[in-house]
Protein backbone atom coordinates (compact mmCIF):
# COMPACT_ATOMS: atom_id res chain seq x y z
CA UNK A 1 0.00 0.00 0.00
CA UNK A 2 1.49 3.36 -0.93
CA UNK A 3 2.31 5.79 1.84
CA UNK A 4 0.13 8.60 0.53
CA UNK A 5 -2.93 6.35 0.66
CA UNK A 6 -2.19 5.66 4.32
CA UNK A 7 -1.63 9.35 5.07
CA UNK A 8 -4.97 10.23 3.48
CA UNK A 9 -6.67 8.16 6.22
CA UNK A 10 -4.82 9.78 9.12
CA UNK A 11 -6.37 12.19 11.61
CA UNK A 12 -3.03 13.68 12.70
CA UNK A 13 -3.56 14.00 16.43
CA UNK A 14 -2.28 16.11 19.30
CA UNK A 15 -4.45 15.98 22.42
CA UNK A 16 -1.82 16.26 25.15
CA UNK A 17 -2.95 18.28 28.16
CA UNK A 18 0.18 20.45 27.84
CA UNK A 19 -0.05 21.07 24.09
CA UNK A 20 0.93 24.60 23.12
CA UNK A 21 -0.29 26.57 20.13
CA UNK A 22 3.18 26.41 18.59
CA UNK A 23 2.88 22.62 18.72
CA UNK A 24 -0.62 22.81 17.23
CA UNK A 25 0.66 24.96 14.37
CA UNK A 26 3.47 22.48 13.77
CA UNK A 27 1.13 19.51 13.40
CA UNK A 28 -1.12 21.59 11.15
CA UNK A 29 1.87 22.39 8.94
CA UNK A 30 2.80 18.71 8.78
CA UNK A 31 -0.79 17.67 8.08
CA UNK A 32 -0.99 20.10 5.16
CA UNK A 33 2.38 18.97 3.81
CA UNK A 34 1.52 15.28 4.02
CA UNK A 35 -2.14 15.60 3.00
CA UNK A 36 -3.70 13.92 6.02
CA UNK A 37 -7.46 13.61 6.40
CA UNK A 38 -7.46 16.11 9.28
CA UNK A 39 -5.80 17.27 12.44
CA UNK A 40 -7.47 16.31 15.72
CA UNK A 41 -6.80 18.94 18.39
CA UNK A 42 -8.18 20.24 21.71
CA UNK A 43 -11.32 22.41 21.51
CA UNK A 44 -9.53 25.42 22.97
CA UNK A 45 -7.31 25.64 19.89
CA UNK A 46 -9.95 25.16 17.20
CA UNK A 47 -10.62 28.84 16.49
CA UNK A 48 -6.96 29.83 16.29
CA UNK A 49 -6.08 26.74 14.27
CA UNK A 50 -8.87 27.40 11.78
CA UNK A 51 -7.66 30.96 11.33
CA UNK A 52 -4.12 29.65 10.88
CA UNK A 53 -4.91 27.01 8.23
CA UNK A 54 -7.82 28.80 6.52
CA UNK A 55 -9.35 26.26 4.13
CA UNK A 56 -6.19 24.21 3.65
CA UNK A 57 -6.98 21.58 6.27
CA UNK A 58 -9.88 19.83 7.99
CA UNK A 59 -10.04 20.57 11.73
CA UNK A 60 -11.35 17.85 14.06
CA UNK A 61 -11.86 18.23 17.80
CA UNK A 62 -13.05 16.16 20.76
CA UNK A 63 -16.20 16.40 22.89
CA UNK A 64 -16.89 14.91 26.33
CA UNK A 65 -13.23 13.98 26.27
CA UNK A 66 -11.78 11.72 27.54
CA UNK A 67 -14.24 10.29 30.10
CA UNK A 68 -17.59 10.76 28.37
CA UNK A 69 -19.65 11.37 31.50
CA UNK A 70 -20.63 14.97 30.81
CA UNK A 71 -24.35 15.51 30.46
CA UNK A 72 -25.86 15.51 27.00
CA UNK A 73 -26.57 19.25 27.33
CA UNK A 74 -22.90 19.94 28.03
CA UNK A 75 -21.77 17.79 25.09
CA UNK A 76 -24.20 19.58 22.79
CA UNK A 77 -22.97 22.98 23.99
CA UNK A 78 -19.35 21.89 23.50
CA UNK A 79 -20.19 20.68 20.02
CA UNK A 80 -22.03 23.84 18.95
CA UNK A 81 -19.19 25.96 20.34
CA UNK A 82 -16.59 23.92 18.45
CA UNK A 83 -18.57 24.19 15.20
CA UNK A 84 -18.96 27.95 15.69
CA UNK A 85 -15.20 28.18 16.19
CA UNK A 86 -14.56 26.41 12.90
CA UNK A 87 -14.43 22.67 13.62
CA UNK A 88 -15.19 20.51 10.60
CA UNK A 89 -15.43 17.19 12.45
CA UNK A 90 -16.41 16.13 15.97
CA UNK A 91 -15.18 13.08 17.90
CA UNK A 92 -17.42 12.52 20.94
CA UNK A 93 -17.06 10.08 23.83
CA UNK A 94 -20.15 8.12 24.88
CA UNK A 95 -21.27 7.74 28.50
CA UNK A 96 -19.65 4.45 29.47
CA UNK A 97 -21.67 4.29 32.68
CA UNK A 98 -24.79 4.10 30.53
CA UNK A 99 -23.26 1.09 28.76
CA UNK A 100 -22.65 -0.69 32.06
CA UNK A 101 -26.21 0.15 33.14
CA UNK A 102 -27.59 -1.14 29.84
CA UNK A 103 -29.11 2.27 29.01
CA UNK A 104 -28.53 1.98 25.30
CA UNK A 105 -31.60 4.08 24.48
CA UNK A 106 -29.99 7.03 26.29
CA UNK A 107 -26.75 6.51 24.38
CA UNK A 108 -28.62 6.53 21.08
CA UNK A 109 -30.54 9.67 22.03
CA UNK A 110 -27.34 11.43 23.09
CA UNK A 111 -25.51 10.57 19.88
CA UNK A 112 -28.39 11.96 17.83
CA UNK A 113 -28.59 15.14 19.92
CA UNK A 114 -24.87 15.74 19.47
CA UNK A 115 -25.22 15.08 15.75
CA UNK A 116 -27.90 17.79 15.58
CA UNK A 117 -25.48 20.17 17.27
CA UNK A 118 -22.91 19.34 14.57
CA UNK A 119 -24.97 21.35 12.05
CA UNK A 120 -24.23 18.88 9.27
CA UNK A 121 -20.58 18.31 10.15
CA UNK A 122 -19.07 14.84 10.54
CA UNK A 123 -19.56 13.01 13.85
CA UNK A 124 -17.37 10.17 15.12
CA UNK A 125 -18.47 8.25 18.22
CA UNK A 126 -15.76 7.01 20.59
CA UNK A 127 -16.81 3.90 22.53
CA UNK A 128 -13.51 3.20 24.40
CA UNK A 129 -13.25 -0.48 23.51
CA UNK A 130 -10.65 -1.33 26.16
CA UNK A 131 -13.29 -0.80 28.88
CA UNK A 132 -15.97 -2.95 27.23
CA UNK A 133 -16.82 -6.61 26.80
CA UNK A 134 -17.24 -8.01 23.30
CA UNK A 135 -20.98 -8.22 23.94
CA UNK A 136 -21.06 -4.51 24.80
CA UNK A 137 -18.99 -3.64 21.73
CA UNK A 138 -21.40 -5.55 19.49
CA UNK A 139 -24.40 -3.80 21.05
CA UNK A 140 -22.72 -0.44 20.50
CA UNK A 141 -22.01 -1.32 16.88
CA UNK A 142 -25.78 -1.73 16.55
CA UNK A 143 -26.57 1.50 18.44
CA UNK A 144 -24.10 3.65 16.53
CA UNK A 145 -25.22 2.10 13.23
CA UNK A 146 -28.83 3.03 14.09
CA UNK A 147 -27.81 6.58 14.99
CA UNK A 148 -27.12 9.51 12.69
CA UNK A 149 -23.37 9.38 13.39
CA UNK A 150 -20.85 8.93 10.59
CA UNK A 151 -18.14 6.86 12.32
CA UNK A 152 -17.62 4.50 15.21
CA UNK A 153 -14.21 5.02 16.84
CA UNK A 154 -12.31 2.65 19.09
CA UNK A 155 -10.53 4.77 21.65
CA UNK A 156 -9.55 8.08 23.18
CA UNK A 157 -5.92 7.06 23.62
CA UNK A 158 -6.22 8.15 27.26
CA UNK A 159 -7.45 4.90 28.81
CA UNK A 160 -5.85 1.49 29.39
CA UNK A 161 -5.33 0.57 25.73
CA UNK A 162 -5.98 1.75 22.18
CA UNK A 163 -7.19 0.13 18.99
CA UNK A 164 -6.72 -3.58 18.43
CA UNK A 165 -7.03 -5.51 15.22
CA UNK A 166 -9.60 -7.79 16.83
CA UNK A 167 -11.78 -4.78 17.63
CA UNK A 168 -11.64 -3.47 14.06
CA UNK A 169 -12.55 -6.92 12.79
CA UNK A 170 -15.45 -7.04 15.27
CA UNK A 171 -16.62 -3.58 14.16
CA UNK A 172 -16.48 -4.55 10.49
CA UNK A 173 -18.57 -7.65 11.15
CA UNK A 174 -21.26 -5.85 13.18
CA UNK A 175 -21.80 -2.33 11.85
CA UNK A 176 -24.23 -1.68 9.03
CA UNK A 177 -25.62 1.07 6.85
CA UNK A 178 -23.24 3.88 5.97
CA UNK A 179 -21.31 3.81 9.26
CA UNK A 180 -17.52 3.90 8.92
CA UNK A 181 -14.71 2.91 11.28
CA UNK A 182 -11.94 4.93 12.93
CA UNK A 183 -9.11 3.14 14.73
CA UNK A 184 -7.26 5.23 17.30
CA UNK A 185 -4.66 4.76 19.97
CA UNK A 186 -1.40 2.82 19.75
CA UNK A 187 -1.03 2.85 15.96
CA UNK A 188 2.75 2.98 15.92
CA UNK A 189 3.96 1.77 12.53
CA UNK A 190 3.12 1.83 8.84
CA UNK A 191 2.48 -1.90 9.04
CA UNK A 192 -0.07 -1.32 11.83
CA UNK A 193 -1.75 1.38 9.77
CA UNK A 194 -1.99 -0.82 6.71
CA UNK A 195 -3.39 -3.71 8.74
CA UNK A 196 -6.11 -1.52 10.30
CA UNK A 197 -7.11 -0.17 6.89
CA UNK A 198 -7.21 -3.66 5.42
CA UNK A 199 -9.50 -4.77 8.25
CA UNK A 200 -11.97 -1.98 7.51
CA UNK A 201 -10.85 1.28 9.13
CA UNK A 202 -11.06 4.32 6.87
CA UNK A 203 -9.67 6.74 9.48
CA UNK A 204 -6.68 6.36 11.79
CA UNK A 205 -6.23 8.54 14.86
CA UNK A 206 -2.49 8.71 15.44
CA UNK A 207 0.38 11.10 16.06
CA UNK A 208 3.06 8.67 14.87
CA UNK A 209 2.47 7.94 11.20
CA UNK A 210 3.30 11.45 9.98
CA UNK A 211 6.38 11.46 12.21
CA UNK A 212 7.55 8.16 10.72
CA UNK A 213 7.10 9.41 7.15
CA UNK A 214 8.62 12.80 7.98
CA UNK A 215 11.67 11.22 9.59
CA UNK A 216 12.13 8.87 6.64
CA UNK A 217 12.00 11.81 4.24
CA UNK A 218 9.82 9.66 2.03
CA UNK A 219 6.61 11.07 0.61
CA UNK A 220 6.73 9.63 -2.88
CA UNK A 221 3.21 8.65 -3.92
CA UNK A 222 4.60 5.63 -5.77
CA UNK A 223 6.32 4.28 -2.67
CA UNK A 224 5.12 1.06 -1.11
CA UNK A 225 6.65 -1.29 1.40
Amino acid sequence: MDINSILSCVDHTLLSQTATFDEIKAICDDAIQYNTASVCIPPSYVKDAKEYVKDKLTICTVIGFPNGYNTTAVKCFETADAINNGADEIDMVINLGYVKDGKYDLILDEINEVKKACSGKLLKVIIETCLLTDKEKIELCNIVSKSNADYIKTSTGFSTAGATKNDIKLFAENIYGDLKIKAAGGISSLEDAEDFIALGASRLGTSRIVKIVKNSGDNNENTSY
